[in-house]
């Protein structure tokens, strides 16, 4: 009964409508009617946008930080190979310790 309420209740729902958002000439969003915002469905130029894009993109990881990560997988890598071998399991294993 539950389900179908919910499912009757998704049927009706109207989905909620937001208001447009506009762009500054820098490529910022905006609401529209503020002092700045170009017109409904405006673009900045690619080139505005690409600039903007290199703004916001932070700077690549140094080489002294790869070579922390390679350094800290190799050292992961090196403690496992330093494992004792593993056997397997066999099923007399699980009753020795379930009897102890």
């Amino acid at each position: 009964m539950r389900v179908l309420v919910l499912i009757f209740a998704l049927l009706i729902a109207t989905p909620a409508l937001a208001a447009p958002t506009c762009l500054t000439p820098k490529g910022d969003t905006i609401r529209c009617g503020s002092p700045g915002a170009m017109p409904v469905l405006w673009k900045p130029s690619p080139q505005v946008m690409w600039e903007r894009e290199m703004e916001i993109k932070p700077p690549g990881p140094s080489k002294a930080r790869l070579l922390a990560v390679f350094g800290g997988l190799a050292l992961f890598l090196a403690l496992i190979a330093l494992l004792p071998d593993f056997d397997g399991w066999q099923p007399d294993d699980r009753n020795k310790r379930d009897e102890e």
